[in-house]
């Protein structure tokens, strides 16, 4: 075997072997990839009916129902325009409560967004960049906006910490 002949077979041997490598990446990426959808998208048909995915909006206030000596948990995800029913069995996280955002990891089954994860938001002004995005597209405003709006008003700068000290030193 030449050495030109002997070159070009390891560079196409390490061109089939990067191609291999990428294709069973790709394959790999396409399995654990979950959409993010809201209860309108949902409502709407436009979440996968059998794939898991990320639902994502409010907790409607009065909609949570615990059942009794267990850990499973009832509750409704809205947009606002949108409800989507979700059942959940296990820990909720501590900040989770009734009107807050929350994304959710499942599937649907039944008419019911059955979830096998639940992340609630950080603090009062945190809500999912997703969430966010779609109550943005769907109502022009967000929540952040809003309460992002109120906050900044209420923080006023004083005016006499930037004065040079009228006093003079001693006196």
């Amino acid at each position: 075997m030449t050495p030109r002949r002997r070159r070009l077979t390891l560079v196409l041997g390490i061109l089939a072997g990067v191609g291999i490598a990428g294709a069973l990446a790709l394959t790999a990426f396409n399995k654990n990839v979950t959409f993010f959808f809201d209860p309108t998208q949902v409502i709407g048909g436009q979440a996968p009916p059998q794939d898991r995915f990320r639902l994502g909006g409010m907790v409607t206030e009065g909609s949570v129902q615990r059942q009794p000596g267990s850990l499973e948990v009832h509750f409704v995800v809205t947009d606002t325009k949108n409800s989507v029913p979700v059942s959940y069995t296990g820990v909720l996280p501590d900040l989770f409560r009734e009107g807050t955002g929350v994304v959710a990891h499942g599937h649907m089954q039944n008419g019911t967004f059955v979830a096998d994860e639940v992340l609630a938001k950080h603090d009062e002004k945190y809500m999912p960049p997703d969430v966010a995005k779609s109550l943005k597209r769907r109502h022009g405003e967000s929540r952040m906006e809003t309460e992002g709006g109120s906050s900044t008003s209420q923080a006023q700068p004083q005016t006499n910490a930037a004065q040079p000290n009228a006093n003079p030193a001693g006196a």
